[in-house]
């Protein structure tokens, strides 16, 4: 992991967390952390790993042009993959997702990461989506939010266009990449990038069958709503009370915030954005800062523990997270 993405992730989450926690009544966040009704957060963390199997459901989806992997195998790998975003920075889990893929199933690394890559599309568009959907109930919310929302949408609707058009097209869409590789790419590195834009098309080929690409959008609206569910039970251990379509806003602002380089778990970003859109909903902000602390941890606690209880079932060790970055690189 180059030092400079993990330095500047911790740089961005100290300063995001100093502007969300200054000012606070630390006894008022201990008091409201007190009175909180913790047995709410038990079918929250089991509505979490529902969403999770269906993510996992989606991604056997994804992968069928290549192969046909068993659920519980994949269900594996997927809790693998959030353990490693959890304890790295810059999403390293996905990249050891597709490196523990290709070990135990042999699916190669680059078609992997290409309908990883489209499961964040697709997360994303519904991430815009809850925040569209909500951002009226927002009463102080800066006016320049609304443009940002905007401008998010917008690029989330033209990544997946492109994608889009790489399943419908892929002769096409391979003719391309080749002659701008040829033209700015150094010759030594032509081959393996013409390799992997190769695998690469052939992973968004995944939409090109529209009984698949139904399975993949409904899956997606699905497991983020599943996991709104969760937020709400964790709600009802807090002293407060909002609709279900503030806590889609809540989901939505939150999660596009970690798409921002930040430390190992998201911390800063997602704690950040929660706290901010709680108090523009009118929470106070000690309650919104704890509320925001137990949700983060029913988040990371659970899965990062199921997935090193998986990493070591599966023999894998710390150093493979080395290994995944460097399979990436040469994109065998």
């Amino acid at each position: 992991m180059r030092r400079w993405i993990f330095w500047l992730g911790v740089v961005i989450s100290v300063v995001l967390l100093y502007f969300s926690l200054r000012n606070l009544k630390l006894d008022e966040v201990w008091q409201d952390l007190s009175l909180a009704n913790l047995w709410w957060l038990l079918p929250g963390i089991v509505t979490y790993f529902i969403a999770v199997a269906v993510r996992t459901w989606r991604w056997s989806y994804l992968l069928r042009p290549a192969r046909h992997v068993a659920f519980g195998s994949l269900y594996e790998t997927v809790v693998i993959g959030y353990m490693g975003n959890n304890v790295y920075p810059a999403r390293a889990g996905e990249l050891v997702r597709a490196y523990v893929l290709r070990r135990k199933e042999g699916v190669p690394i680059a078609f992997s990461l290409a309908t990883i890559l489209l499961e964040r599309l697709m997360d994303g568009i519904v991430m815009v989506a809850f925040v569209l959907i909500g951002l009226p109930n927002v009463k102080s919310l800066p006016p320049a939010a609304n443009s940002v929302v905007l401008i998010a949408a917008g690029l989330f609707v033209a990544a997946v266009a492109v994608f889009f058009w790489m399943a419908l097209a892929p002769n096409m869409a391979e003719r391309i990449a080749d002659a701008v590789i040829a033209r700015v790419i150094p010759h030594r590195f032509q081959t393996p990038l013409h390799h992997f834009v190769s695998r690469f098309v052939q992973g968004a080929r995944s939409l090109s069958r529209p009984a698949d690409l139904f399975v993949i959008v409904f899956s997606t609206a699905l497991a983020w709503l599943i996991e709104t569910v969760k937020y709400w039970f964790v709600m009802r251990a807090f002293a407060f009370n909002l609709t279900f379509v503030d806590l889609m806003l809540v989901n939505g602002v939150a999660n596009l915030f970690t798409i921002i380089p930040s430390g190992p778990g998201y911390v800063g970003t997602y704690d950040a954005a929660s706290i901010g859109i709680l108090a523009g909903l009118g929470v106070r902000q000690e309650l919104a800062t704890a509320y925001t602390l137990v949700l983060h941890a029913v988040l990371w606690l659970p899965v990062t523990l199921l997935g090193a209880f998986f990493m070591l079932r599966e023999g894998l060790k710390w150093a493979d997270f080395r290994k995944a970055e460097e399979s990436v690189a040469v994109t065998k």
